[in-house]
This record gives C-alpha cells, sequence and structure tokens, in this order.
C-alpha cells in the first residue's frame, strides 16, 4: 500500500530520526518525586553532638559537663563563679562598709558629746539655786540630742547600706569586693545587669533573713551550696533570676 508524497519531502527519502545537541531543547528530566527516590538528608556522625553538627549554640542556662562553664545569652561561654570567690568579695564588702559607718558614727559622736557635761559639773552650784537646776537642765537635753543623733545616724547609714548593695548591683552588677574579685552579678535570661527590680529583691531576701537572729540571712548565703542544678544559685539568685559570674 502506498502513500502520497510528503509536501515536506518531495523527494520522498526516508526521515532521520533526529538528534538532541542539534538546536533542539533537550527534554529535562522530571522533578523528583514523580517515581525517583529522593536521596536522604545527611545525618550527623556517630559522636558528635547533634548542636554542635549543625553549628548551633547551646541554649542559654545549659551547663557545660558540670565543669563550671554556662552557656548565658549574649555573653557566649562563661564560668561561673566559686563559692570562696564570693565568701571574699562578701568579705571585701563587709570591711569597706563597716569602716565607713564607723568612721561616720565616731565623727557623729565626738561632735555629739562635746555639749554634754559631766555630772560633776554641776556641783560647783548650791542646790536648789536655779543655776544647778538649769545645769541639769542642760544635762538632760544633751543626753536627748545624743540619743536623737544616734537614731538619726542609724537610719543613714541603714539607707546607705541600701543603696551601696542595691544600686551597685543593679547599674554595675558588682560591689567594690565583687570588682575587686572579678564577679559579676548578671540576669541569667539575658546576660545584662540585673536592674533596678532584680537588685532590690536580691538585696531584701537576706535582709528579710537576718530579722531572725540573722540565721535566716546566713541560710540564704549559704544557700548555693544546695543548688542541684549546678548553677550556684542561691534563694536570693533564684528569685531574681540572677547568675554570680567570673569576669
Amino acid at each position: 500500500m502506498s502513500y502520497p508524497p510528503d509536501p515536506n519531502n518531495p523527494y520522498n527519502q526516508p526521515q532521520q530520526p533526529q538528534q538532541p545537541g542539534y538546536g533542539y531543547p533537550q527534554q529535562a528530566p522530571p522533578a523528583a518525586g514523580y517515581g525517583y527516590p529522593q536521596q536522604p538528608p545527611q545525618q550527623p556522625g556517630y559522636g558528635v553532638p547533634q548542636q554542635q553538627a549543625y553549628g548551633y549554640a547551646p541554649a542559654p542556662g545549659t551547663l557545660q559537663a558540670n565543669n563550671g562553664y554556662i552557656n548565658i545569652a549574649q555573653l557566649g561561654t562563661v564560668k561561673l563563679a566559686t563559692m570562696g570567690q564570693r565568701f571574699l568579695a562578701r568579705l571585701i564588702d563587709g570591711l569597706a562598709v563597716g569602716a565607713i559607718i564607723a568612721l561616720v558614727m565616731a565623727l557623729g559622736l565626738a561632735g555629739t558629746l562635746g555639749i554634754v557635761k559631766d555630772a560633776d559639773d554641776c556641783s560647783k552650784y548650791t542646790y536648789p539655786s536655779s543655776a544647778y537646776s538649769n545645769c541639769l537642765q542642760d544635762q538632760t537635753d544633751a543626753a536627748s540630742g545624743v540619743f536623737a543623733t544616734m537614731m538619726i545616724m542609724i537610719a543613714v547609714l541603714a539607707v546607705f547600706n541600701l543603696l551601696y548593695e542595691w544600686l551597685l548591683v543593679s547599674f554595675a552588677g558588682a560591689t567594690l569586693g565583687k570588682m575587686a574579685m572579678g564577679l559579676r552579678v548578671v540576669k541569667e535570661s539575658t546576660g545584662q545587669n540585673p536592674g533596678l527590680g532584680g537588685g532590690f529583691i536580691r538585696f531584701i531576701i537576706p535582709i528579710v533573713g537576718a530579722f531572725l537572729c540573722y540565721i535566716g540571712a546566713l541560710l540564704v548565703y549559704l544557700s548555693p551550696f544546695f543548688d542541684n542544678s549546678g548553677k550556684l544559685q542561691g534563694w536570693h539568685d533564684r528569685a531574681a533570676g540572677t547568675l554570680v559570674i567570673k569576669k
């Protein structure tokens, strides 16, 4: 059976199959997922932590094998302050504050006691003369002045102690003792200074404990020994969300 000639092939020559690469676009292979197996993702090698294998940093607050180092946001891996370092910092603070308090009280007492007269000074007056009565009244007024001055000094020193611990930790992250020991108090969640709220909470808890014959304050300062997390957080640190680190 014959076919009419192809107008595009006047010589009726057999057509050759077209080869790719001669001006004809090659057909792209089907996309993955249409019967072709996809290459499985590479898994991290054995013995390599998954976070390290993918380049991720440990989550904030993560202890590193309980070796005294911890990862804190914006600070990276830092070393926790030891209890010995914290004790020495507290001792330096006590000596510094105690010296300032002793100096202020000595100056105040010296100025106040200068106006107090001995009881024998009134003996030169004849009893019951008005001069003797006036002398006793002056002694009474002077004693009242000394007592009032002492109460004012105690209030001023209490406020000084509050501002010393509270403000320095809140804005600088360290008191003079901690600065001398190279320590710093930071927020565990941010790595920043505690701020007014965190600094006040951290300060006031030992003060409240001090009302129990100072036993409560002592327990607060020793409470990092009872911290099972390994972060050496005292009760005041947990309430304030802070950590003490070595700079």
